[in-house]
């Protein structure tokens, strides 16, 4: 292990997990378009993405104060049991066997050490992956086909085994070296592949996980071939059409047993094809298949136990994006916010929350399109309205949004321009409204919301309103100062007379890091008292950074 290589502890397994679902986002497109078998339905990129994401969810429940639990294999059960239960699809349930494949050894080292493993090495990783590819093949019945997943699974959990002794770091990019050749064959092995001029789209998936765990551990990401279908590619002579199932459909199995289970696969072979049945840790099962008779395909499972979570979906050709059924909720709203007292006010209110990381010198940095993306998948809505608060530039919300909508997520951003018009944007905020009704009364409630905010001078420089000195409060609004005083009370005070010049029932006032909130609001909340009769304020200490105060008016 190099010096700069970071141990795959608990933290690291849980980055790992971020970074995939991060990466798979990149390349789902990717890894739709190479989506022909085992049914052309161009959706095993997006259903990796939701699995990913399903685990990752269930891993970041367990982070408490305390950071979460430090036990590797803790870390490796949730997200086996996240991926289980979040499973899309064929290429989702193959996905959840390689995770669960990470916990089985790692619950096994954790027994064989007292209870607690502190990381996984080279030698846990290598068994973990060839304990995958049992699994794998186990849930699709014990057959292993050539040049699927299983073949790019099996040839990196071999590298792995054979350079355990050179230290992690090096065994897993022996992992994605091997995963590419095994890739590239896919073809040579499959005629359906050798068709199309593709590589197997689930391979692809599985080097994106793989790439994944190398900048995890090593910081560096390998840069890879863009993979492509062959316009060159002709159909193999002699070779017919076979019309593919109408439906995919999945549901989670419990109290069934390991004798019903296989009763069950054998009548879902007769149903249909792709059938997979994935066994989890606890006893439960994930049950998948393609056939033209959903009805019977649910029967069937009715019969060997409880059912939970059936997903029937409309199998077709050639769609690009997120399958509509993968949502978990109909809306949502996302609001970028500055400060972990933000990301607890506006959590508070429902929203989901997303945080600018700093700069060098410790102030927000911009959201970017992908940030904006990931973040609006990660919210798990069909319908995400978006409250950008001033923290992403107009050409990054644009194409986060448009992405987004390509994907079929109906995506409406608010002209928020700061965290008090978002505060007054997600108080109106309704979610059993039309999405067009609850976007336009978000973006009037936040557009009738004067605000400004107040700033310590740094330097001394000229102004709208004069000269100001380092340590001057200046009031700005509009993006220009309107307002130079001695301190930062004394500038919100004339700020505050500013936006209420033409009335007001509600001030919002939003304290930023670093300065004293008890000795501002308490003066700003005798002066609108004073001066200002009938007109509420409200103080929160969101921690922003930046500006001192930023003021709304409602």
């Amino acid at each position: 292990m190099g010096s700069s290589d970071r141990l795959l502890d608990a933290p690291a397994l849980r980055d790992w997990a971020h970074t995939a679902v991060s990466d798979l986002i990149t390349h789902i497109d990717e890894i739709n378009r190479l989506n022909v078998f085992p049914v052309a339905d161009s959706d095993t990129g997006a259903n990796m993405l939701f699995t990913m994401r399903s685990a990752l969810a269930e891993a970041n429940a367990g982070i408490g104060a305390d950071g979460g639990p430090r036990c590797v294999a803790r870390v490796a059960s949730a997200l086996s049991a996240g991926a289980l239960n979040g499973a899309r699809g064929n290429s989702g349930v193959i996905l959840s066997q390689i995770l669960r494949g990470i916990a089985d050894v790692t619950a096994t080292a954790a027994a064989e050490s007292g209870g607690e493993l502190s990381h996984l090495d080279a030698v846990l990783l290598g068994a973990a992956l060839q304990r995958a590819v049992e699994l794998v093949i186990t849930s699709m019945g014990g057959q292993e086909v050539p040049g699927t997943i299983v073949s790019v699974l099996r040839a990196a959990a071999d590298a792995v085994e054979e350079c355990a002794n050179d230290g992690l770091a090096s065994a897993i990019t022996a992992a994605g070296d091997a995963a590419v050749v095994a890739l590239e064959k896919t073809p040579e092995q499959l005629d359906v592949l050798a068709d199309a001029g593709a590589v197997d789209a689930g391979g692809r998936g599985l080097l994106v996980l793989l790439d994944a765990l190398r900048s995890t551990v090593g910081g560096q990401p390998p840069a890879r071939t863009v993979y492509e279908l062959s316009p060159r590619a002709q159909p193999t002579p002699g070779a017919t059409e076979r019309p593919a199932p109408q439906f995919e459909v999945m549901y989670g199995l419990d109290g069934c047993d390991a004798a019903a289970a296989d009763r069950l696969r054998q009548r879902l072979e007769e149903l249909g094809e792709s059938v997979a049945i994935a066994a989890a840790r606890s006893g439960s099962y994930s049950v998948h298949v393609h056939t033209d008779d959903a009805g019977a395909a649910v029967e069937a499972g009715l019969g060997a136990g409880r059912l939970s979570r059936i997903v029937i979906s409309a199998l077709s050709s050639g769609v690009v994006g997120l399958p509509a059924g993968g949502w978990t909720k109909e809306r949502a709203v996302l609001a970028v916010v500055d400060g972990d007292g933000a990301a607890e006010l506006f959590a508070g209110e429902g929203a989901h929350v997303l945080q600018p990381a700093p700069d060098a010198g410790d102030q927000a940095t911009g959201i970017s399109a992908h940030q904006l993306m990931r973040a609006v998948v990660d919210a798990g809505a069909a319908q995400v309205m978006v409250l950008p608060n001033g923290y992403v530039a107009a050409e990054e919300l644009v194409a986060g949004c448009t992405a987004a909508i390509g994907w079929g997520i109906d995506v409406v951003p608010i002209p928020t321009a700061s965290m008090v018009q978002g505060l007054a944007a997600l108080a109106v905020h309704e979610t059993d409204r039309q999405a067009v009704d609850d976007g336009y009364t978000m973006a009037r409630a936040a557009g009738s919301a004067r605000y400004g905010s107040v700033r310590i001078a740094t330097e001394s420089a000229l102004t709208w309103a004069g000269r100001c000195q380092p340590g001057d409060g200046l009031g700005i609004a509009g993006d220009e100062v309107l307002i130079v005083a001695a301190d930062a009370a004394g500038a919100a005070i004339g700020l505050l007379d500013l936006l209420l010049a033409s009335g007001g029932d509600l001030v919002t006032v939003l304290v930023g890091a670093g300065l004293d909130d008890a000795s501002v609001t308490g003066v700003l909340h005798e002066h609108v008292h004073d001066h200002h009769p009938g007109t509420e304020l409200v103080t929160y200490r969101t921690g922003h950074r930046g500006d001192a105060l930023l003021i709304g008016v409602e």
